[in-house]
């Protein structure tokens, strides 16, 4: 058996039942895309946002913990800001802090990864931006990623 993606009904009912999110690879660099989607996700969600990075020690105000396995709750949702050769790793510490859901972002996928933490009992989501997918069922999603602000009854290209 293969894994296969979930629909976006699939991924919407996921990110409706989320309360926890860990970002593993979170950076403070804000030039980094995980630093962008950790200012979305503190921003514009009510998720409880948990940082996790060996080599960092505050992002965005916030602390950040040395492994998914020092954080002070177990995670929902484990979105991974990694290099595709960490997954196996990254997947062994979602399962062993049992949480519920394991999700890479864009150019992050490695169906046997995802094969192994379905039979593990994890929804896996791979190569897809929480923020992304959030701001999208949350009608604030520009085609560059982000909220314009901007209602109009115009269709683009017309003036």
């Amino acid at each position: 058996m293969s894994w296969t993606p979930p629909t976006a009904q699939e991924r919407q009912a996921i990110l409706r039942r989320t309360r926890t999110v860990a970002m593993v690879g979170a950076s403070p660099n804000p030039a980094r895309a995980s630093n962008f989607v950790a200012t979305y996700l503190l921003g514009s969600t009510d998720f409880d946002v948990y940082f996790v990075n060996p080599n960092a020690t505050e992002i965005l105000g916030r602390p950040v913990y040395p492994s998914l396995d020092a954080l002070p709750v177990p995670p929902d949702l484990v979105d991974v800001f990694r290099r595709l050769e960490d997954l196996p790793e990254v997947l062994d510490a979602t399962i062993a802090v049992g949480a519920s859901t394991f999700w890479t972002q864009f150019g992050l996928r490695d169906d046997a990864v995802a094969q192994r933490g379905v039979e593990a009992g994890l929804t896996v989501v791979m190569d897809q931006c929480l923020k992304v997918e959030h701001a999208r069922f949350h009608g604030g999603l520009h085609l560059a990623g982000f909220d314009t602000g901007v209602i109009s009854s115009r269709r683009a290209g017309s003036r």
